[in-house]
């Protein structure tokens, strides 16, 4: 009989695994990513349609369906002994079906300290324990290098939007809300919860100093970012690169640069400091 290992996932519970898993399904593109970046191109055996890095493993790997509508067929049929998954982009009753045929890691992440504890966990489990504590460490460092320069200047009022009709907003208890933090921008809508519905008028009235139209998941353009500055006449309007937000993966390890040089061109944009 193979060896066999325990391990914890982010929602606290208990799966065990052959010691080493040789056939691997990522339901979530930033770990995905990670995936790759860990060398794990021979494990990873299906990903999801919105799994765009690598390009090369959407033409070589299974597609699985998109993060909240899964072919469970086809991963029944790669026969997986390990399914990593996340508990807010993949659909609950879904991933409970899988529960209960396979081991499925689930991620859970608000903060960065999650997302360092989900790469040195999968470190883990896959055998890069070596490449995920260097990685993790790395992002660590490189984060709190752009904290310390962050709290030399005030924080910027921000508001970061993620959806249109509705409008939609990145509140608190969110990814994306921790590292805008961690950057030097101050959430304007830090005082809802998760992903607020708004409107142009409630974002008037909270007089943001910025407003961050994001690439994903709605993908706002240059042409949306001047319609709203003619209503936000006295607001930086930018697009924001989605990814460098709210991927949670090894996406980070570039992060800390994207956010220095953002929120440099911010500041000299303006009379910010």
């Amino acid at each position: 009989m193979a060896p066999r290992t325990v391990h914890i996932d982010q929602l606290h519970r208990t799966i065990t695994l052959t010691d080493r898993p040789k056939r691997i399904v990522s339901l979530v593109p930033s770990q995905t990513e990670l995936l790759y970046d860990l060398g794990l191109s021979e494990s990873v055996v299906g990903l999801t349609k919105f799994c765009i890095h690598p390009a090369a493993w959407c033409q070589t790997k299974t597609i699985v369906g998109g993060t909240k509508k899964l072919h469970l067929d086809k991963i029944r049929s790669l026969e997986p002994d390990l399914i990593i998954g996340n508990k807010e982009e993949n659909e609950a009753d879904e991933v409970k079906t899988l529960m209960n045929e396979f081991p499925v890691w689930m991620s859970d992440i608000y903060t960065l300290a999650d997302a360092l504890d989900m790469i040195r966990s999968i470190g883990k489990m896959t055998h890069t324990e070596l490449a995920a504590e260097q990685l993790a460490t790395g992002i660590e460092e490189d984060f709190k290098q752009l904290e310390y320069e962050a709290s030399s200047v005030p924080p910027l009022r921000t508001a970061y939007m993620i959806w249109k009709s509705p409008w939609m907003a990145a509140g608190n208890h969110t990814f994306i809300h921790d590292l805008l933090r961690r950057c030097g921008l101050m959430n304007c809508y830090g005082h809802h919860d998760r992903y607020p519905e708004t409107s142009l008028e409630e974002l008037i009235r909270l007089r943001p100093e910025i407003v961050l139209l994001s690439t994903e998941p709605f993908p706002f353009n240059q042409e949306q970012a001047s319609n709203l500055r003619q209503v936000l006449s006295e607001t930086k309007v930018m697009l924001a690169d989605g990814e460098y937000f709210s991927w949670y993966g090894s996406r980070l390890k570039g992060a800390p640069t994207y956010f220095r040089r953002l929120v440099n061109e911010i500041r000299n944009s303006g009379d910010f400091n």
